[in-house]
C-alpha cells in the first residue's frame, strides 16, 4: 500500500507531459469512477459570491438612501443641506468609475497572488467606503466612499468569474456561475428592505458587517486549481482539487493531468492584452463577451436598481414606494434562485433570447405609462402598469442578461489571457454603467419615457446578436469552447 507521499510524488510526475493525456491506471480496469461530490463545489461558488452580495448592498444603497440625501428634513442625513439633482447623478454614477478603473489592477494581481486572495482583499474597499459614509460631512466625502466602493466592485466582477468557471466542472459550470447574480439581488434587496425603516448611520453598520463575514467564511475556501498549476505549485493544485471534488489523489488524476497540460500549453506563451486580438478565436470571445456586457448595462438595470424608490415615487401608482421597491427585490432574488437550476439544462441562447426579448416589452410598457403621465396628462387607464412591468423586467433580467454575461466571461478564453481579457471586459461594463447612470437624469428631465424607449431598443438588437453571434457552451468543456472558437470541431 503505497504512502500518501509516494502516492502525490506519483501523480506529480505524471502529468507534467502536455502533449498527451496520462491516463490513471484506474481509467485502464474495469472500475467505476470514483463520484464528483457537486456540494463541495457549490459550497465554493457560494463562499466566492458572499463578494457579489456585498457588491449588491453599494449597488442598492443609492435606492433608500437618495429620498434621505434629497430631503430638505437633514436630521437623518449626514449633509446639512439636501443635495441637488446634479450631485445624485454624480453620487449614484461614481461608483462604476472606480469599478472601470480596478480590472485593471484586479486582473494582473489574480496571476501574481491568486484568485482567492484577490477577493479577499476587496473587502478592504469595502470597509473603508462604508467607514466614509459614516462620517460624512461634506459631499466630496460621498463621492468619494462611491469611488472606493467602485474600486471594490471592480476586483470582484474580474475576479470571481475566473475564481468560480476554475473551480467547477463542466456539468454544473453553468450553474455556478449563474450564482453571482442571485447573490447581487440579494444584496440589493437587504439594502432595499432595511433602509427606509432604519436611520442613515445603522443602515452603514448593517453594510460594513457583509465583507467581514465574506473575508470569514472565504478564507476557509481553497484556491483555484488553475492558479496554482499555472504557478507550478502542483501538489497544492491537487490538493485543491480533491477538495472541490471530494475524490483521492487517484480519483481526481486524470482530471488534474487535463489542468496541468490545459495550462502549461495556454502559459507557453505568456499573454498580453494585445493576444486578444492577434488571435481570431479571442476576437470572437471578446466580441461576445463584450457585447452580452454592453447590452447587460445598456437594459438600464442600473438606472432601475440606483433609483427603483424614486421611480415609485414619480410614478405615483398609490402604493409605498419603498413597499414596492421591496416587492422588486424580492421578485429579483427568486427569479435569480431560479437561473443556476435551469441554466445547464436550457442553454445560455436561450435564456439570452427569451431575456432580452421580455426585457424589451416591459421596458416599453413602462415607457408608454410614463407617456400617459407626462404627455396625455392620463393615466387613468394605465396606473396598473409600473409594477408588473418592473416585475417582468426584473425576471427576465435575473434569469437572462443579469447572470449569463459573466458566466460566459468565465468560459471564453484561455488562462494565459483570461486576466486580461476579464480586466478589459469589466472595465467595458462599468464605462457603459457610468455613461448609463450619470445621463439618465438628462434623459429623465426630458421625459422619463425617452429613457425606457431607448433602452428597449437596445434588447431589440440584443435580440438579434444572441441570435446570431453568441455560441452556445452548454455542456462543452473550457478546451471544447476554445476548439469551437478557432474553428475547430471534433
Amino acid at each position: 500500500m503505497p504512502s500518501l507521499r509516494e502516492e502525490e510524488s506519483s501523480a506529480k510526475y505524471s502529468y507534467t507531459e502536455v502533449s498527451t493525456f496520462q491516463i490513471s491506471e484506474r481509467s485502464t480496469r474495469n472500475m467505476a469512477p470514483e463520484p464528483v461530490k457537486s456540494g463541495r463545489i457549490f459550497l465554493a461558488a457560494v463562499a466566492a459570491n458572499l463578494a457579489a452580495f456585498v457588491v449588491g448592498t453599494t449597488l442598492g444603497w443609492t435606492s433608500p438612501i437618495g429620498p434621505k440625501l434629497k430631503s430638505e428634513d437633514t436630521s437623518d442625513s449626514p449633509l446639512s443641506r439636501p443635495i441637488t439633482a446634479d450631485e445624485d447623478a454624480w453620487i449614484s454614477s461614481l461608483i462604476a468609475i472606480g469599478a472601470l478603473v480596478a480590472p485593471f489592477a484586479a486582473g494582473p494581481l489574480a496571476d501574481r497572488i491568486g484568485r482567492k486572495w484577490v477577493l479577499l482583499s476587496s473587502s478592504l474597499f469595502f470597509v473603508l467606503a462604508f467607514g466614509l459614509n459614516m462620517v460624512a460631512s461634506e459631499v466630496w466625502i460621498l463621492y468619494l466612499s462611491r469611488l472606493v466602493q467602485g474600486f471594490g466592485v471592480g476586483f470582484v466582477m474580474t475576479v470571481q468569474p475566473m475564481y468560480v468557471g476554475e473551480i467547477s466542472t463542466d456539468n454544473v459550470r453553468g450553474a455556478t456561475g449563474s450564482l453571482m447574480q442571485l447573490f447581487i439581488v440579494a444584496g440589493i434587496l437587504y439594502v432595499y428592505a432595511i433602509g427606509p425603516y432604519v436611520s442613515y448611520q445603522a443602515l452603514q453598520w448593517c453594510c460594513i458587517v457583509v465583507p467581514v463575514v465574506f473575508d470569514a467564511v472565504f478564507y476557509m475556501m481553497p484556491e483555484s486549481p488553475y492558479f496554482f498549476a499555472g504557478k507550478g505549485r502542483k501538489s497544492e493544485a491537487l490538493r485543491s482539487l480533491q477538495f472541490l471534488r471530494g475524490q483521492s489523489a487517484e480519483g481526481v488524476h486524470d482530471e488534474m493531468a487535463e489542468i496541468q497540460a490545459s495550462v502549461e500549453e495556454a502559459m507557453a506563451s505568456k499573454g498580453t492584452i494585445m493576444d486578444l486580438f492577434k488571435n481570431a478565436g479571442n476576437r470572437r470571445a471578446l466580441f461576445i463577451c463584450s457585447g452580452l456586457i454592453c447590452f447587460q448595462q445598456l437594459s438600464g438595470i442600473n438606472v432601475v436598481l440606483f433609483n427603483s424608490q424614486s421611480i415609485f415615487e414619480s410614478a405615483n401608482t398609490g402604493l409605498d414606494p419603498a413597499v414596492a421597491t421591496i416587492i422588486i427585490g424580492c421578485v429579483q432574488v427568486a427569479s435569480s434562485g431560479l437561473t443556476p437550476l435551469v441554466a445547464d439544462r436550457l442553454g445560455r441562447k436561450v435564456m439570452l433570447l427569451t431575456s432580452s426579448s421580455v426585457m424589451s416589452l416591459g421596458l416599453a410598457a413602462l415607457g408608454y405609462f410614463f407617456y400617459m403621465q407626462l404627455v396625455k396628462n392620463d393615466i387613468s387607464s394605465v396606473s396598473w402598469m409600473p409594477v408588473p412591468a418592473l416585475i417582468v423586467y426584473n425576471i427576465v433580467y435575473c434569469t437572462g442578461f443579469g447572470p449569463l454575461p459573466w458566466a460566459v466571461l468565465g468560459e471564453m478564453f484561455p488562462a494565459n489571457i483570461k486576466s486580461a481579457a476579464s480586466s478589459l471586459v469589466a472595465s467595458t461594463c462599468w464605462t457603459l454603467g457610468f455613461l448609463v447612470t450619470y445621463l439618465y437624469p438628462s434623459l429623465d428631465a426630458l421625459g422619463s419615457y425617452y429613457a425606457f424607449w431607448l433602452f428597449a431598443g437596445c434588447m431589440v438588437v440584443a435580440f438579434f446578436f444572441v441570435l446570431f453571434i453568441v455560441m452556445e457552451t452548454k455542456g462543452l468543456s473550457l478546451q471544447e469552447i476554445q476548439d469551437r472558437l478557432n474553428g475547430k470541431r471534433n
